[in-house]
């Protein structure tokens, strides 16, 4: 049986740093970052169909949030500035990011290429899950921002106008659900957060 270096890349990912441009008080990793908007992704596919009619398979779209940026792992994390800095960047950047899904599954011996590529190729997702995901991803990157304002790191003030502008483009019922309920707590200290808490 031949050797696959498949998960062996993807350990890696914590060894990618994201904000890469910008002064962090506490750096984030592209595998932690994952996990977050997994979590996160998971959160807005129960409340769409708990609470908006939704009929999505959440465990799927967490699963999908989970690889949303495993190609980073032969990429890298382009900053957002130069990713998105002209349509021409942006396009180029999209069939690298592409290639790099085809190469990560490849990797994978080739009885288990095809499970792989429903949760790593995104064009084998639904525009909805699609939406979801980014959802959490912006969600994630806002929720670093104000991580990082309250710790006094002012170098994301512009980075969470900007988001708020990409969260208003992308509004949705579940995610202003999520909004209201969940994010205020990012903002408040450990000691705030634990009161009440029956441990």
């Amino acid at each position: 049986m031949n050797q696959s270096h498949f998960f062996a890349h993807l350990s890696r990912l914590k060894l990618i740093s994201r904000w890469p441009l910008m002064r962090n008080v506490r750096t984030e990793n592209v595998s932690e970052h994952s996990l977050q908007v997994a979590f996160v992704a998971h959160a807005l596919a129960v409340i769409k169909n708990r609470k908006f009619n939704g009929n999505l398979n959440a465990e799927r779209i967490g699963m999908l949030a989970m690889y949303h940026d495993a190609s980073e792992v032969l990429t890298g994390d382009m900053p957002t500035p130069i990713k998105y800095f002209n349509a021409q960047i942006a396009h180029e950047y999209k069939k690298i990011e592409k290639l790099a899904q085809r190469s990560l599954i490849a990797m994978l011996p080739p009885e288990l290429q095809q499970d792989y590529r429903q949760l790593i190729d995104d064009s084998c997702c639904s525009e909805e899950e699609h939406a979801i995901v980014k959802q959490a991803d912006a969600l994630c990157a806002y929720l670093k921002c104000l991580e990082e304002l309250s710790a006094g790191n002012s170098e994301f003030a512009l980075a969470k106008t900007r988001l708020e502008k990409k969260l208003q483009q992308r509004q949705s019922p579940e995610m202003d659900y999520f909004m209201e309920v969940f994010i205020p707590s990012f903002s408040l200290s450990l000691d705030e957060i634990s009161q009440g808490s029956t441990l």
